[in-house]
């Protein structure tokens, strides 16, 4: 019995002994934290902000941390591929998000099937900027406001197709927000991503869009295209002479929701890592040099801490999920 128990003992022991050292290896490597390249995944195809930003944010962590930092494109359904392969990679600090709202917020209301839960499958790490958004037009469409827009919609039903980044994003949503509510035909265009769209939009293939005043101002600024109003409650950096939609007659709060762009991370994510990505993006964000670089995208730079990000989030998605499900829009 003696021996039984001494044995049992011995066991518990070499056990325990070897918990520990797996426990520090798992610590000294989460310390060394990265020791290879990181893919940054981008739920759009290149072109657009999310893109553009992603790239900024991979060349100054890759600096930073010491290893390369690869962005890799994986777009369609809305952003719900790249953002599923996120959420379910290793969560190790090695494949991480660029992600718009849209993909974690709007579309735990409108798809019934969604293949992962942003609430649990991601954490947020970081928000980059606040992407504003501009309500703009090809010139063919003889509208220069709001209410010019809507007065051509109602008298002209489906002339008006308005281009998206694809289902249940934001220009998806605010589409069938203005048929519901102002009794017009809008035709939804949805495309793969920003830069598609914007290709479509220049050529006259749809003739409306919400998208990011980055991507759009410098069409704005040759007359290529034309801006009725940008959304939030406070006029664009990028675009100062373009009025909100309140400023324009129309204070819904649709039109007053601005979202930022978000890097995430799966949320098994240990939170050595989490803190150490967090402290190293917010001092990049926060840097001068980037500051500058945003600037000049026409967004606004944000640049907070995991847990502050988290909070930001939380507060958001009633917002989002609300806008979603007034629209009446479901997807599957």
């Amino acid at each position: 019995m003696k021996h039984s128990i001494a044995s049992r003992r011995r066991l518990a022991a070499r056990v325990a002994g070897v918990m520990l050292g797996l426990v520090s290896l798992a610590t000294h490597a989460q310390g060394d934290y990265p020791t290879k390249p990181i893919r940054l995944i981008v739920p759009y195809p290149a072109g657009g902000l999310t893109d553009t930003l992603a790239r900024q944010v991979a060349d100054g962590l890759s600096k930073r941390l010491g290893q390369t930092v690869v962005v890799e494109n994986k777009g369609g359904a809305g952003g719900i591929i790249g953002t599923d392969f996120v959420a379910k990679s290793a969560p190790d600090g090695y494949t991480l998000l660029m992600t718009i709202p849209g993909p974690i917020t709007s579309n735990i209301a409108l798809y019934k099937k969604l293949p992962y839960d942003p609430r649990t499958d991601l954490r947020p790490l970081s928000d980059i900027a606040m992407a504003r958004t501009v309500l703009t037009v090809n010139p063919t469409v003889p509208a220069k406001t709001v209410k010019e827009l809507l007065t051509y919609a109602q008298q002209s039903p489906g002339k008006l197709r308005m281009g998206s980044w694809g289902p249940g994003t934001l220009p998806h949503t605010i589409q069938a927000y203005m048929d519901k509510t102002y009794g017009v035909d809008i035709l939804h265009v949805p495309y793969r991503g920003e830069g598609p769209l914007v290709t479509d939009l220049l050529a006259g293939q749809v003739n409306m869009t919400i998208s990011s005043v980055t991507t759009l101002r410098q069409y704005v600024a040759t007359g290529k295209l034309r801006a009725l109003a940008v959304s939030g409650t406070t006029r664009a950096r990028g675009m100062p002479d373009v009025p909100t939609f309140a400023e324009a007659g129309y204070g819904d709060e649709a039109y007053k929701i601005v979202g930022p762009t978000t890097l995430m991370a799966p949320a098994k994510t240990p939170e050595a890592i989490v803190e150490k990505l967090g402290r190293e993006v917010v001092a990049l964000v926060k840097s001068p040099e980037f500051q500058a670089k945003i600037d000049e995208m026409g967004a606004e730079p944000i640049g907070n801490t995991p847990a502050e990000a988290a909070r930001a989030y939380k507060a958001y998605l009633p917002v989002a999920l609300k806008l979603a499900a007034d629209t009446g829009v479901t997807l599957d």
